[in-house]
């Protein structure tokens, strides 16, 4: 395809901080894995950029319904002196967006549908992983694609999904076609595009975390997306009690319509006597640090650990903050706790999985609270920073 398209596009300054080192894998003043200590001035404008054509082994996709993650507010965002907030892997200038769901146009004569192991025709229902591996590196052949030596993600340091067109490499993409056993008409769009952040949560739960055994106790911290699909994961998985610790009301009511079985105001109460009261003194198996607020949450988390009857627990960090927790050893110790990190979807069959279960009725469809179109995305990007009303806010007019 000829002509141009319209993308979100993000623009910022290599201006490193005092003392910043070029890492193995940064490139001088085009990318880099501390993005915190790196990009000065961030600024977003609407600007043309050439359609895209699809390699031998790659998918020209139609967006029809992306959302907005708070990844790309914190990109966005910027500290007293001028430094983006995100900490993590970012190059720019870039068309941002990774919560993608589209309709194929076209495939290069090597992109194979992995549903039907044939050649793409066009017009199929897809969804895409947003972690670009590479396949070929250690972390890879390992297993371990979330770690790719040689990773690039998609709307972070390559072009994303918030234009009228995206092309990626096929090995990312993944049918929607169970959603349709669910959804009707665009709604499967919608349903897709929260297979991404959903896959996020299921990693973190189920892959690092560990998942639970039907009648565990759970515990999220923080009422973000990724904090509220972890919830539906973990009522579908069998938890019998799942606590949200949300100050907002609005995500507290969206939590508990997602399945919390309780909502903790941390800002109101005791966080650890709340916890122990509400699942008789036992406190929990599993517990997500959601907020990005680590040096805050963590020593909570921690003394409920420390006063629950539960061995054995882990607490999952899947927040990027750029802040060290401040751990006590004796409670890991003692109590046979563990802390892991979660970054990413890829590989362990994640996706399938997650649209499988969507298809059977794992509906997420209500954490988004709000439609918009590409030209609305920048200034939603700025309300994100501080409205915490909204759950998933999501462009579904690309023309």
């Amino acid at each position: 395809m000829n002509g141009t398209m319209r993308g979100v596009t993000l623009h910022a300054n290599w201006e490193p901080r005092p003392g910043f080192k070029l890492g193995a894998k940064d490139i001088e003043r085009k990318q880099t894995y501390l993005g915190s200590k790196v990009w000065r001035n961030p600024k977003v404008s609407i600007d043309q950029h050439p359609v895209p054509e699809p390699k031998d082994d790659e998918v020209l996709i139609e967006m029809k319904a992306v959302g907005i993650c708070g990844s790309d507010v914190h990109m966005n965002q910027a500290t007293e002196d001028g430094y983006i907030f995100y900490p993590g892997l970012t190059g720019f200038p870039t068309i941002i967006g990774h919560e993608v769901s589209g309709m194929v146009v076209k495939g290069g004569k090597n992109a194979f549908d992995k549903r039907t192991m044939k050649p793409f025709k066009g017009g199929e229902p897809v969804c895409a992983e947003e972690m670009v591996w590479c396949g070929k590196c250690r972390p890879c052949a390992d297993g371990i694609p979330n770690h790719c030596e040689k990773l690039d993600e998609i709307g972070f340091n390559v072009n994303g999904g918030f234009a009228k067109y995206i092309v990626l490499p096929s090995r990312l993409v993944w049918s929607l076609e169970p959603l349709r056993r669910c959804y009707k008409g665009d709604d499967i769009y919608l349903a897709g595009s929260l297979v991404e952040p959903t896959s996020v949560a299921y990693t973190a739960m189920i892959q690092w975390g560990g998942g639970v055994r039907p009648g565990d106790n759970v515990v999220v911290c923080g009422g973000g997306p990724i904090g509220i699909a972890a919830i539906r994961i973990m009522k579908t998985q069998g938890a019998s009690t799942v606590i949200l610790s949300e100050p907002e009301p609005a995500r507290q009511k969206l939590g508990k319509m997602m399945g919390a079985d309780h909502v903790i105001d941390p800002t109101k109460e005791n966080f650890t006597e709340r916890v122990l009261q509400l699942t008789d003194g036992m406190a929990a198996k599993l517990y997500l640090e959601a907020t990005g607020l680590p040096t805050i949450v963590y020593p909570a988390i921690e003394q409920a650990i420390w006063e629950g009857r539960t061995l054995n627990s882990t607490v999952v960090v899947v927040a990027r903050a750029d802040a060290k927790m401040p751990v006590t050893g004796e409670v890991l110790q003692v109590r046979r706790a563990q802390i892991v990190g979660s970054q990413g979807h890829s590989g362990h069959g994640t996706f399938p999985h997650v649209i499988e279960a969507m298809a059977a009725g794992m509906d997420m469809t209500p954490m988004i609270t709000k439609k918009i179109k590409l030209e609305q995305v920048p200034e939603n990007l700025v309300l994100l920073r501080t409205n915490r009303t909204e759950g998933k806010i999501t462009c579904v007019d690309f023309n």
